[in-house]
């Protein structure tokens, strides 16, 4: 098997610059690059990955831990993940967690055993484990991200949107086509990103002095939720006349609820969903929602990381992305 030092003496440079040219092209010249690549290919030559990891006294690997890897919600954020982390010179590792904080504190274990360089999770709750590091490190960042959520409490940097703005334009939407008894179907409240949303909400109900012909049902971001929250609205003698919900699994549970009592969307009731997932547009009819740009977010979190791990200052600590309304056909003007 070829090794570095006869691709060195080939290419006429250091094993350094072999080294550097594979691992860090933007220090070699790309002629010197070209030529290194060239006799890397004829050769054969494949680098010692577990000599440079005891070298450099990393792993290569980030962790990623998702609440519910069954969410599509979640599809596209690794998809970003796992492309930035190829560009980056990372792989990538993904725990399904199942919200249990018991597989949450196991693979936080591996970030402590540096089986992993850095972690990045989408859920709303950091293990303690990773809390610890990221108290001992403070005031430098350790190399712990979080997606999709924001606390300020838990000091570590997010990607994420502006949940409240964005439920506020929900809100806005179902406002401007009449609806006044609007039903809502929270997230988990234990969330910040769901408390960000209902405040969002309910703001722009006191905005149209309509905050006492809201009613709020908790969910859990299923499609069995929503339809349940259906069921419960629809009983009510006023029941609404348009529905959000916190994501759009739940929007599509309420959507075939709905018709199975023979309320017919938009026509009887309004809904709109978030998160804009790619099954959003093939309901029937296609879902109203508010789009979050799933892919930035996730590659968004890897850029972090890597800043971290290059001992590069990071500024803001947050990072809002944009988010958007996309109308479609579940939302229509109130009936009078």
């Amino acid at each position: 098997m070829a090794s570095i030092h006869e691709v060195a003496k080939r290419a006429g440079v250091s094993t350094a610059t072999v080294s550097r040219a594979l691992s860090r092209p933007d220090l070699v010249s790309a002629r010197t690059r070209r030529t290194v690549l060239q006799i890397v290919k004829r050769l054969g030559y494949t680098p010692n990955s577990a000599a440079k990891h005891l070298r450099t006294r990393r792993s290569g690997n980030f962790l990623v831990t998702v609440p519910d890897i069954s969410n599509p919600f979640f599809s596209l954020i690794l998809q970003g993940i796992e492309e930035e982390a190829q560009r980056k010179g990372y792989a990538v590792l993904v725990g399904d967690t199942r919200h249990d904080p018991k597989r949450e504190a196991r693979y936080a274990m591996m970030l402590m055993r540096k089986e992993a360089d850095g972690l990045i999770f989408l859920g709303h709750r950091l293990p303690r484990l990773a809390a610890r590091l990221v108290r001992s490190m403070a005031p430098r960042h350790a190399p712990v991200v979080n997606g999709c959520e924001f606390s300020p409490r838990l000091g570590v940097p997010s990607v994420h949107i502006d949940n409240a703005t964005a439920a506020a334009e929900a809100m806005d939407h179902l406002y401007r086509l009449g609806h006044r008894r609007i039903g809502i179907v929270t997230g988990p409240l234990v969330s910040p990103l769901s408390r960000d949303r209902l405040a969002g909400a309910t703001s722009r109900a006191k905005a149209e002095q309509a905050e006492h012909d809201v009613i709020v049902v908790q969910g859990d971001f299923s499609i069995e939720a929503g339809a349940a929250a259906v069921e419960r609205l629809l009983d009510r003698r006023e029941p609404p006349t348009a529905l959000f919900c916190f994501n759009d699994e739940m929007a599509m549970g309420a959507i075939e609820a709905a018709g199975l009592r023979g309320v017919r969307v938009p026509r009887d009731l309004s809904i709109i969903g978030f998160d804009d997932i790619r099954f959003a547009r093939h309901m029937d009819p296609p879902l109203t929602t508010i789009a979050q740009p799933m892919r930035q977010i996730g590659e968004g979190t890897v850029r972090i990381l890597v800043d971290i791990l290059a001992g590069r200052a990071i500024a803001p600590l947050s990072v809002t992305l944009p988010h958007s309304l996309i109308v479609r056909s579940s939302t229509a003007r109130a009936r009078t």
